[in-house]
């Protein structure tokens, strides 16, 4: 059964609602604009359920259309249900010092990250500077099976979580998930041992990341402290011994400061 047989069968979902939510997050970093043809080709969408679903969200204002070159840009309102989840997130501003002094002592930039359905979001970040080659930034979305934020969300959590969510993986890109099952095998080794989860340049050539998952859930949501680096040719080595054991230090430094570790903790 696909994701989307799954909600048919549930009477209780409203496929409209979700197929306009599906429309706002059909853009990708750096896109300011899309037409109906584009959302037809991201989300499955037929041409006409796409054409009265920009409509509307023009109406509200989650879209700005633009006449001239038949395409939509996001509207600000797309920004406020995401502001009070941020603003509630207490877990941001005590891991905020943790990552900018990291960041600062490693030369990278260091995030706090949760899932999103099949990928992973920054809800905070720090960087040690702007001349990176990716700058991370809040709301940012990062693949799951080729990044270590995504590797250790999924080494981390229970089977009950994980196991709806590698299915789903499974069924977006079958040839994806069969290359990505070997290492996501050994991150959970690596995770073991190391206590950490790293990117040898997996997910881009120029960037090496280490990531440690929170021990608990806190509010209700799995956490993880994601940190990436410049990856010079033949260095991941040593960038692992500089990089891996300060973030584990930093993780757990936040929990401590968190309470996770006492039996009432968050």
């Amino acid at each position: 059964m696909t994701p989307d047989d799954e909600n048919d069968a549930d009477r209780h979902f409203a496929a409209t609602l979700a197929h306009g939510i599906d429309i706002l997050l059909a853009y990708r970093p750096g896109e300011v604009l899309l037409g109906n043809r584009d959302f037809v080709q991201r989300t499955g969408l037929s041409k006409s359920t796409v054409a009265r679903l920009t409509h509307t969200l023009v109406v509200l204002g989650y879209l700005r259309h633009e006449p001239s070159l038949g395409k939509y840009r996001l509207g600000a309102p797309v920004l406020a249900p995401a502001y009070p989840l941020l603003a509630s997130m207490q877990i941001r501003q005590v891991a905020r010092p943790l990552m900018e002094r990291l960041a600062g002592e490693v030369g990278g930039a260091v995030s706090l990250g949760v899932r999103d359905r099949t990928q992973m979001i920054y809800v905070e970040t720090s960087r040690s500077t702007d001349d990176l080659v990716v700058t991370p930034d809040i709301g940012a979305a990062l693949p799951m099976l080729t990044t270590a934020i995504g590797k250790a969300w999924l080494c981390r959590v229970p089977a009950a979580l994980r196991d709806p969510v590698l299915n789903r993986l499974r069924l977006e890109d079958a040839d994806a998930f069969r290359r990505a099952e070997p290492r996501l095998a050994q991150a959970r080794r690596e995770l073991e041992t190391k206590g950490y989860c790293s990117n040898r340049a997996e997910w881009r050539h120029d960037v090496f990341a280490f990531a440690v998952p929170l021990c608990r859930r806190v509010d209700s949501q799995w956490f993880v402290v994601n940190c990436g680096v410049r990856a010079p040719p033949g260095a991941f080595d040593a960038i692992q011994r500089a990089v891996g054991p300060r973030l584990v230090t930093m993780a757990h430094a936040l929990e401590s400061r968190l309470g996770l570790h006492e039996t009432t903790g968050l």
